[in-house]
């Protein structure tokens, strides 16, 4: 029995890995929507370039109080609020120049991101709900951005076979932004409920 790995250091080294495998992937993801001009795919690798951040300040508030816990996921719902932002700036300025990507890197360079965004959903999957804020925000990054990159796929696939327009890319790029604030908004609450419980409790 004493060599069983308590909850609190097996989800350390799950955020760790996870932190990896998406600060691997933005610089895939970003270097080939700098290359095509794709906003989905911008959008995207900003997210893993923020989920690289939520998982790493996970790992280094694991042993943190309720109260603390509930202002750092204030903090990360926040984070999830960038790519939004990022992508619609990126949206804009396609408008004005609106060329379509080049629909086979995007779709493969998507279905690269599903993989990854896949692993670490299901690597996630069962402590969604044991850390309150902090990993619903892992959790939820990950699931989002999954969905997104079957969006993504499938862009690339229609701007090759049925449109070959801009206007694809940029409609999955602004639903990744409305996906991202509707992932805040989840989290942000998550940290009110756990402010809740820690004044309760008398956390700090």
């Amino acid at each position: 029995m004493g060599g069983r790995v308590k909850p609190s250091e097996s989800l350390r080294r799950v955020v760790l890995i996870v932190a990896v495998l998406n600060l691997a992937y933005f610089g895939v993801e970003f270097g080939v929507a700098r290359a095509i001009g794709s906003v989905s795919l911008f959008a995207d690798s900003i997210d893993f370039l923020e989920d690289a951040a939520v998982n790493l300040l996970i790992a280094l508030t694991l042993m943190a109080s309720l109260g603390r816990r509930a202002r750092i996921g204030k903090l990360l719902a926040i984070l999830i609020l960038a790519p939004a932002v990022a992508t619609l700036w990126t949206a804009w300025a396609k408008f004005q120049t609106p060329v379509a990507p080049e629909p086979f890197l995007l779709s493969t360079t998507g279905a690269g991101a599903l993989a990854i965004n896949l692993t670490c959903a299901l690597m996630l999957a069962r402590f969604r709900s044991s850390r309150g804020s902090l990993t619903r925000a892992a959790f939820l990054s990950a699931r989002n951005d999954a969905l997104a990159n079957v969006a993504i796929v499938l862009t690339g696939l229609v701007t090759a076979f049925v449109w070959r327009s801009a206007w694809p890319d940029l409609v999955v790029g602004l639903a990744i932004a409305a996906l991202n604030a509707d992932a805040a908004r989840e989290v942000w609450e998550a940290a009110d409920a756990e402010k809740a419980e820690g004044l309760s409790a008398g956390s700090p």
